[in-house]
Formats: structure tokens, sequence, C-alpha cells
């Protein structure tokens, strides 16, 4: 008897969680990726003895990269080695003004107390609902498929979810416990990865904070490509089949049923697709209009998170005054996130990002290099230009030497930028975008686009556009929510277990 063909289009972290979990339970899984190799935005790439990993650049929540490979009898030290960076990372708010963030609680205690009198008795209180947060947060709500209200219908649920703070701001949140300036930035920062503003993202996400906080900041030895690699190695192991350079053109429907996935050079017949690729271009371009569950319109009011300017260098010396992971906060955050969100133009005193894995890690440059990666979150849809490219390289480059005390722009051997026409390029982003949908109240659980088609019945979506949202972690979680999904509704033939 021949096993359902599920035919997965993406191989980013969302698209290789489904395709594994999905081929684990006996379906016969074929994974289509456009480019010539796996990983969509966390892809990777070697030049003269560099070795830049080309998106997600943090590692956290260890216990869900952990619990993806338990399920299926592994560990991730079966894939990569992971180092706990001490210091987590480090902000800078001005010349001679660098704050370490410490891995240890004990130290971050002190550090917060040095800041404002009393805040370390608040960290705790702030940590200890954060913490129930997390436990609610990530081992029961995010595994939800969003597609009913009453998959929220349990009363212990019900009650877990009132205590969440769902309806206050986490800006409101976090004043009930600080009043330094400097402590409400560092605790605003990790929900900037949620892709919204403090004053606009609930206040469940302290979450976040507990990930950081408690959890800490890891990196996996040799890149967090190797986190790729790892995945890619598992699917291959549970019979997944892989084909690169496969850019897909159309979902062809019939009654109601996709049938087929064309591609530039394959027709694959489907039983049911997962499409982990971008949401709204698998919507607008690769499915007949008739069978589009949301309009054009409908998207356009849709809050993304923001784009990137980034750049990837390679330097001929070692730095100073640089840890693994460097927030520059030395700007104003107020008009560059106005500049964002509100009035979308291209900032003009941006903050930025600086991830120099090098210190951790010799293996991603020459012997006495550096290897250097720079953020700039931008709004989406801006005009993309070489030339404004070099300004803000340039404008950056300005403050990165001037904070670090250091000439880095005449050691550069290795420089490549990408940026909107990048993403829609490589990942047919929309608008550019680089992280998904921005994780507003209106834009959480059953209020993100649905994981299943309304109009295609053996259509699932996967990834940063639907539940449970962006990042690397949700989208590990995303696969494996819309597996269990389709495992209800098309039960495999054969169950096959390696």
């Amino acid at each position: 008897m021949s096993l359902t063909k599920v035919v997965v289009i993406g191989s980013g972290f969302s698209g290789l969680s489904a395709a594994t979990c999905l081929a684990d339970q006996g379906y016969e899984v074929t994974l289509l990726e456009k480019n010539d190799s796996p990983g969509g935005r966390a892809r990777s790439f070697t030049t003269d003895g560099y070795t830049f990993d080309m998106g997600p650049s943090w590692y956290w929540m260890p216990d869900v990269f952990e619990s993806y490979f338990n399920r299926f009898g592994k560990s991730t030290s079966d894939y990569y080695e992971l180092k706990r960076l001490d210091p987590s990372y480090t902000v800078v708010f001005g010349e001679d003004d660098f704050v370490d963030i410490p891995a240890t609680m004990a130290d971050l205690r002190q550090l917060f107390e040095k800041m404002e009198k009393g805040s370390a008795a608040q960290l705790d209180l702030f940590l200890e609902q954060a913490a129930y947060k997390y436990e609610v947060g990530i081992n029961r709500l995010v595994y939800k498929p969003g597609r009913s209200v009453t998959e929220f219908m349990n009363p212990r649920l019900l009650l877990d979810v009132l205590r969440m703070d769902i309806f206050q701001s986490f800006y409101k949140h976090i004043r009930r416990y600080f009043k330094n300036e400097r402590l409400l930035k560092l605790m605003e920062f990790p929900v900037l990865f949620l892709g919204a503003l403090p004053q606009n993202t609930p206040a469940l996400y302290s979450l976040m904070n507990y990930a950081d906080i408690s959890l800490g900041t890891w990196y996996p030895m040799g890149g967090m490509y190797k986190i790729v690699e790892g995945m890619v190695a598992l699917a291959r192991e549970k019979g997944v089949k892989f084909e690169f350079n496969q850019d897909v053109q159309q979902i062809e429907v019939a009654n109601g049923k996709a049938t087929h996935v064309v591609t530039s050079s394959g027709y694959y017949e489907a039983d049911v697709v997962v499409a982990s690729a971008d949401y709204h271009h698998v919507e607008q371009h690769l499915l007949p209009k008739a069978y589009q569950s949301y309009t054009e319109s409908y998207w356009d009011s849709r809050v993304m998170a923001p784009s990137s300017l980034l750049f990837y260098l390679g330097v001929n010396k070692l730095l100073k005054n640089l840890q693994h992971h460097n927030l520059f906060f030395d700007e104003d955050f107020g008009p560059h996130a106005h500049e964002i969100y509100t009035d979308p133009k291209w900032p003009d005193k941006p903050l930025f990002y600086v991830s120099a894995p090098s210190v951790t890690d010799a293996s991603v440059a020459p012997t006495g290099c550096e290897n250097l990666f720079i953020l700039i979150p931008v709004a989406p849809g801006l005009k993309d230009t070489p030339e404004v490219r070099e300004l803000y390289f340039n404008k950056v480059m300005d403050r990165l030497e001037r904070l670090t005390k250091q000439d880095i722009r005449n050691a550069i051997v290795y420089k490549r930028s990408y940026a909107h026409n990048d993403f829609i390029s490589d990942y047919n982003a929309f608008k550019g975008n680089a992280y998904g949908l921005a994780n507003t109240l209106m834009q959480t659980a059953l209020l993100k686009p649905s994981l299943k088609s309304r109009k295609v019945n053996n259509l699932y979506y996967t990834g940063q556009l639907t539940v449970p949202g962006p990042g690397v972690p949700p989208s590990l979680i995303s696969g494996q929510v819309v597996a269990k999904e389709i495992a209800k509704e098309y039960a495999a033939p054969v169950a096959v277990r390696v």
C-alpha cells in the first residue's frame, strides 16, 4: 500500500520540522527548496576562510530545541556542541558606557541593584511570574493550532490565560517593577524579537525575559547552521526526500483539493501540501484566485515585523571592546521605532546589533581575524538601493569605530550586504520582511492567518506568518503543530519508525 504523499514547500526551520515529523509517522515526504541549500533564512555561506550565518544568530529557549530532537530519540548533543555565553550580551549606551549582561543570577541581581536600589528583589518577583508564563505559554499555548476558540475552553487553561496579562501591554507591565531607564531598556529588549513595540506587545511575552535571563544565551559551536545540518541529517534518516533549486511556480487545485505542486523543473503529485514558504506569496501567487483565503488588502493591513539591513564582514585583525552579541543603544530608540512602525522610512539614527561569533568560535574566521554580522532593523517595504545600503554602512561604522575605539574599515577584507530586495529574491518575503508577522494582541493565536487553508482542504501553512509566530523556537514548534493537525485528518497508511 503506498504512503500518503506530502509535499513540503520550503526548508526553513518550520519546513524541516514538519517534514521530519510527518516522515516519522509514515508519510512519504518530499521537501522542495527554492535555493541550492536548506535552511531558509538560516542559511550559511563560507568565503575566504570566513563562515557567516546569514540570518538567526541568537540561540534562546534551549529546551525547545532539545524537546524537538528528543521526540525522535535524539539530543542536540548528537548534532552540535552548545556553549553558554557569559556575558550573555553587551549593551552599549554610549562612549565608555558598556554594560555586560552576566549569565549568573547572582551577578545579574548585583547589576540590577547597582542601577536601581531594590530592583534585585523586584527582578525576583518579575521572573517568578515570567517563569509561570513561560511554562504555560511555551509548553501549552504555543502548541495550540489556533483553529477554534474551543481549544481554549479548558477551565484550567482559561484561568491560566487570565493570569498571563494578555490584555496588558508589556510596556505598562514592566514599569510596575522598574523605574530606571536603563533597566527598562534592558528588560524591553527581548520582546523586540517579537516584531512589535513594547507598547503593542502583550505582557504575556515577559516569558521572553525568562528565556533570556533564566535559560540563558547559547551558541552552537560552528555556527547556527549546525542546527540546520542536524535537522537535515535527522530528516534524511527519517526518509525525507530533498529537492533543491526547485522554485515553485504553481499549486494545482481541483475540486477544492491540491493535486500537484509545479516547480521550475518538476511536477510533484501531492495528497497533502505544507507551505513553509512565505504565506502571502503562496496565497497570492501560487494558488488560483478562487482558492485564496485572504485578500491583498488583508495582507496590507497586517502589522509586519521589521525587515533588516545586514552586513557580513570579514576583518583581517582581532578587534577589541566587542563581545559575541553587542546591542548598540547609544541613540534614542523612540525615533527609530517611529520610523519602523508609525511612519515607515529609512531611520535617521538607527540602533543596531553586532554579532562577533569569532569571539567565541575560532572556526568561523581565519586565525587572527574576526567575523562580524551587523543588523539594522528597518521598516518593511522600503526602497532598497546600493546607495542607501552604503550610506547606512558608513553611518554604523562611524559609530562602531568611535564607540569601540578602533579602526575597522581599513581591516575589512570581505563585505556583503543583504536587505529587502534579497529577502524578496531569495524567500519571496512579503514586503521584504525579515521576521514575519508582529506578535501584537490582534495578531495572536486565533487572530493570525490560519495554519490550514479555508478553501483548499489539504493545504496547510507553517512558519513565521502563522501560529505561533516569528523566531526560531516558534518555527520549530509550528512545524510540529501542523504535522499533528495533518495526522488527525490524513492518517498515514503505514506507521514507520526508523
